[in-house]
């Protein structure tokens, strides 16, 4: 019985020029020189690189996997040597480019490992998915939609007609026509991959009545088999997904929706040859049947060419006759467009090229204004109303275009096709479609936006609440302890009590004694001096054990004068401590003693104001010979400062001896030949003297650190002249010194 079908709604008959193609079988096309493979063949994301320029590949090896769930790999469709990757022209009506890899072909076609499944049916349908993804396998009618996506289909939507689409409608294609000819046991073997993957209850194969040896070719193929070839009349766009669909089954898909929404599944012949290969044989998608016609061509057909390959190379291989060519055609002349570049390469989708003349594929006239015909709405196989769609485009009124189903339309042309008024609708509704979709994107870029900043202020308003509510438990936690503290600090009160009495006793016991006088200034200044002599005496000592060795002449002499001075000091230091009878004196007797000395607490004020001027006289020195090393800007600043400190150091000398002669006038007691002399104050000649020294020292230290890095480093003569300085003002201060010794000793 022959199965019922059911009418296209709308549709056109346009001329068919099919017999230009179909005069010889499929040829096999030359090997290119070089390939160019873009990474983006297919619906969804581009593929990405796993080769690099300068990498050796083989035929059918992998150079780019999928990036993602809907996207497909790309497989080396010559051998050779990766030479570039980067963007390059891609066929598009706009002429863009787009990522792609370059191979250049050695010539020999070396062929990677092919693994081969002919007992499919031991395999899993997840293995099966694998292998048609592995082999980067898309839709070959045209959309490029990745095969192992589609037949992954939905558990709720279970597929029940399987649907093989050998229509090919549009005119002038013929590589389905051909490839059903030719290869129907390949077609008809993929066929079974597919309906052992999805079982369906029904399988069906549609082909055109224009078609008579492809139907033939099919039938032979398959008999025995439960897959069913329906022939219907010829109509286009009856190719179409959802108009093939209505035609075979009489169901419509609904306006959103998907076919296997309403549990079928539609697949294109070329699609069912290429699951057959990658199964059977193991061979990736790298070759496509691909018709190439035109009048510009002297030997139109079709031909099984590599993927990459350059339309130009290809047009040769058909005798092309540039002075012919008005205009290059990728695709149908109703769905395709006009390539800018005859270098573009041949992709998966690539399923015709027409090298019209001027004759053939005239330029459109000029577009009118339109007459409310409504021819266009007749012609339309989607039901819809190309007027209004076209003037919504007109006045950018989107929304009422998606109101008006706009995005139902496949873009077929046939509005177009019958507009007496050469209105290019099929222009207006892709360009509306591409704004559309730019909005939604942006909107969708809004909207997540807009989550990523409530996000942000939920999460800031949260961490402030921590912070808050830790800031409330610190500060109660620190009530809780200062009370605790308070409560411990009551009942604790006992002990601190008896603290404070301690701490009393102990202040009282280093309080000197009633009965036991004050050292005189005397008394104190033999002790420190005593205390010093035997600090440097105990470090000799302690140098000379540590060397293990017999102390030398010098450390000897110094040990015999150190303990010398020990042995005198502790004499003078004897002499003046009282006896018994002088310690069981009164109060009044030491204070009297005191008063005869000049000691007492002013004395020792001082004494203190003397050693700070020492000590601020010797850091100004350090800090002058500092900066003359350094040759600083601010040595005249540290001279006054010199200056000045020594002008303090005079005035607390001049105080000191004021506050007690004795330090400054020889001693008349029985044991004055056995202490230390007093240091007398030194006059100014002796303190210039000094500072002049000080600075020679700076100078030549400064010379023999330049003289280390040799590119600043001084003469011999700069250094022999500061050595010479300071060797005159050392001579100059100790003559000065013996000089003033002298005199004082002449006194």
């Amino acid at each position: 019985m022959t199965r019922k079908t059911w009418p296209l709604t709308g549709g056109i008959h346009p001329p068919e020029n099919k017999h230009q193609s179909t005069q010889q079988p499929i040829k096999i096309a030359a090997l290119p020189e070089k390939v160019i493979l873009p990474l983006s063949q297919h619906i969804g994301a581009p593929a990405e690189p796993v080769v690099a320029v300068g990498d050796q590949v083989l035929t059918g090896q992998c150079i780019a996997r999928a990036n993602g769930f809907v996207s497909a790999p790309v497989h080396a469709s010559v051998s050779g040597t990766v030479t570039a990757i980067g963007p390059m022209a891609v066929p598009h009506a706009s002429g863009m480019s787009e990522p792609c890899i370059e191979i250049q072909s050695d010539g020999q076609d070396l062929w990677t490992s092919l693994i081969s499944n002919e007992d499919y049916t031991s395999l899993s349908a997840e293995k099966l998915l694998e292998i048609i993804q592995q082999a980067g396998i898309t839709g070959l009618g045209g959309a490029g939609f990745p095969t192992a996506v589609k037949l992954a289909a939905r558990a709720e939507s279970a597929i029940k007609t399987l649907i093989i689409n050998g229509t090919e409608c549009e005119p002038y294609i013929t590589a389905d026509d051909m490839l059903m000819r030719e290869r129907a046991e390949q077609i008809i073997s993929g066929i079974k991959i597919l309906q052992y993957l999805v079982k369906p209850t029904e399988c069906l194969l549609g082909v055109e009545d224009n078609k008579p040896e492809a139907i033939a070719a099919l039938k032979k193929a398959a008999e025995n088999t439960t897959i069913e070839i329906v022939v219907f009349p010829t109509k286009y766009p009856s190719g179409g997904e959802k108009q093939l669909i209505q035609i075979l089954t009489g169901k419509e898909v609904p306006s959103g929706s998907l076919p296997a929404d309403i549990g079928i599944l539609c697949q294109n012949v070329g699609t069912a040859a290429a699951i057959h290969d990658a199964v059977i044989l193991g061979k990736p998608l790298i070759s496509r049947i691909t018709t190439i016609t035109g009048e510009a061509l002297q030997q139109p057909g079709n031909f099984e060419v590599r993927l990459g390959t350059p339309v130009d190379f290809l047009l040769e291989q058909a005798g092309l006759h540039p002075e012919q060519l008005a205009r290059l055609v990728m695709g149908g002349p109703m769905m395709g467009f006009t390539l800018q570049s005859l270098a573009v390469p041949v992709i998966k989708t690539t399923n015709c090229l027409i090298a019209g003349s001027q004759t053939e594929l005239s330029p459109a006239p000029p577009a009118q204004s339109c007459i409310r015909c409504g021819h266009c709405a007749e012609a339309c196989p989607v039901s819809l109303l190309p007027q209004q769609l076209f003037w919504f485009a007109q006045g950018k009124e989107y929304a009422q275009l998606q109101h008006h189903n706009l995005f139902d339309c496949i873009e077929c042309g046939a509005c177009a096709y019958v507009c007496p008024s050469h209105i290019p609708l099929v222009q207006y509704y892709r360009g509306a479609k591409g704004i559309i979709r730019q909005q939604e994107l942006m909107q969708q870029k809004a909207a997540q936006s807009k989550q990523r900043f409530e996000a942000r202020q939920d999460r800031l308003a949260k961490e402030a609440a921590a912070k808050e509510a830790k800031r409330k438990a610190n500060a109660e936690k620190a009530a809780r302890l200062k009370a605790a503290a308070a409560e411990k600090a009551s009942s604790s009160e006992q002990p601190k009590q008896e603290i404070q009495a301690a701490l009393e006793r102990a202040k009282a016991k280093k309080a000197p004694s009633k009965t036991r006088p004050l050292l005189s200034a005397e008394q104190k200044e033999l002790k420190i001096q005593l205390a010093m002599v035997s600090a440097q005496l105990k470090k000799l000592q302690r140098s000379i054990e540590q060397s293990g060795s017999a102390p030398d002449a010098k450390q000897q002499d110094d040990l015999d004068r150190l303990q010398q001075q020990q042995q005198s000091l502790e004499k003078a230091l004897a002499t003046a401590t009282p006896n018994d009878s002088d310690q069981a004196s009164t109060p009044t007797d030491a204070t009297t003693s005191q008063e005869k000395t000049g000691s007492g607490p002013d004395l020792k004020v001082f004494q203190i104001k003397l050693a700070q001027a020492k000590a601020a006289l010797k850091k100004a020195e350090r800090a002058y010979a500092s900066a003359a090393e350094n040759n600083a800007a601010d040595q005249d600043a540290l001279k006054a400062d010199i200056a000045e400190k020594q002008a303090a150091l005079t005035e607390a000398e001049q105080a000191l001896a004021k506050a007690n002669p004795s330090l400054t006038e020889p001693s008349h007691s029985k044991d004055t030949a056995s202490k230390k002399p007093k240091k007398q104050p030194l006059d100014e000649k002796t303190k210039t003297l000094k500072i002049q020294v000080a600075m020679a020292k700076a100078q030549l230290r400064k010379l023999n650190k330049l003289a280390e890095q040799a590119e600043t480093a001084p003469s011999q003569e700069e250094i022999e002249v500061a050595e010479k300085a300071l060797s005159d003002v050392e001579s100059a201060l100790s003559e000065h010194q013996q000089h003033t010794s002298s005199s004082l000793a002449d006194v």
